[in-house]
């Protein structure tokens, strides 16, 4: 067993076609597999290798005055837990859809550690409003207790939802979350800037650094993760439903049929009674082989969709 590397920086990136190309290299010499997305605004990535490998990997961006000080979370896991090694340029390096340069983490929201997270949500004070700004297939294996889970599907749509629901953060504490701590950086700089929260806050490393130190804190059931690993285990609370019976369950797959490839909670039952489809309808379709199919037993996480 090797280890995944989670991280992220926004600094400012001069030349990003030379970042990715130094990338590339030192990936392909240790070996490693992931994504890295790089922008002029910065770096974020998740690569997996074994450990000596990974090791290599920090020491190595630790040299460069850019990244020296970049945090890394890391977990259980290899090179096999992504399909490749993808490194692209892009204007964002998670997309807002907001440009980067007219919405930086420089207007964020206050960080706050672990420790300070915990006693936040444990004093409770009347005005505190905890707000997931995860898609809704993440939030739907785990989640913070009381937290406002919103209806999104991919990241760009949060700001229409903060858009649409700017009284339930007015006059409020707003703590914001996510899985580790790079959506948080300008989404909480969205919020910040329409200037109706008394104060705005985002969980420093996310979801990750809060559950290593609280692994039965307020955080409850599974971390989604966008790696053949779908969902870490957080604690023994199960919050996901299987998609087709709604009995409780919380293990992704997808419908084998290619066409389809449904990324849903299923029940082993119901994926046995359907044949690893989502429906009837695919069910069909699979056994009469009027589609592709795709390996049973391959895992697809939704960032491979």
């Amino acid at each position: 067993m090797g280890k995944i590397l989670l991280f992220y920086k926004y600094v400012d990136i001069e030349h990003p076609k030379r970042i990715l190309k130094w990338q590339y290299k030192i990936c392909q010499d240790l070996k490693l597999t992931g994504r890295i997305l790089i922008g002029k605004e910065g770096i974020n990535g998740t690569v997996g290798g074994t450990n000596e490998n990974t090791e290599r990997y920090k020491q190595i961006m630790s040299e460069n005055t850019l990244f020296a000080d970049v945090e890394f979370k890391q977990s259980n896991g290899n090179a096999e837990c992504f399909p490749k090694l993808l490194i692209k340029i892009r204007d964002e390096i998670v997309t807002l859809g907001v440009p980067s340069d007219k919405l930086t983490p420089k207007t964020g929201g206050i960080h706050l550690n672990a420790d300070q997270t915990h006693q936040l949500i444990s004093e409770n004070p009347n005005d505190l409003v905890i707000l997931d700004t995860r898609n809704d297939y993440e939030w739907e294996v785990g989640k913070f207790e009381n937290a406002i889970t919103t209806p999104i599907k991919n990241f760009k749509e949060l700001p229409e939802y903060i858009d649409n629901n700017l009284e339930q953060f007015k006059n409020k504490q707003v703590l914001m979350y996510c899985t580790g701590g790079v959506r948080c950086e300008r989404a909480t700089a969205y919020l910040n800037e329409k200037y109706v929260a008394k104060q705005v806050y985002q969980i420093e490393g996310g979801i990750h650094k809060y559950t290593e130190k609280y692994p039965n804190g307020y955080f409850r059931g599974k971390n989604y993760v966008f790696d053949g690993r779908i969902a870490l285990k957080i604690n023994d609370d199960v919050l996901g439903k299987c998609y087709v019976c709604k009995t409780s369950c919380d293990e992704y797959t997808n419908c084998i049929n290619v066409l389809c490839n449904r990324h849903f909670i299923c029940c082993i039952q119901c994926l046995d009674t359907l044949q690893n489809t989502c429906s009837l309808e695919c069910k069909t379709l699979v056994s009469e082989k009027k589609v592709k199919t795709r390996d049973k037993l391959q895992k697809v996480s939704a960032c491979q969709l």
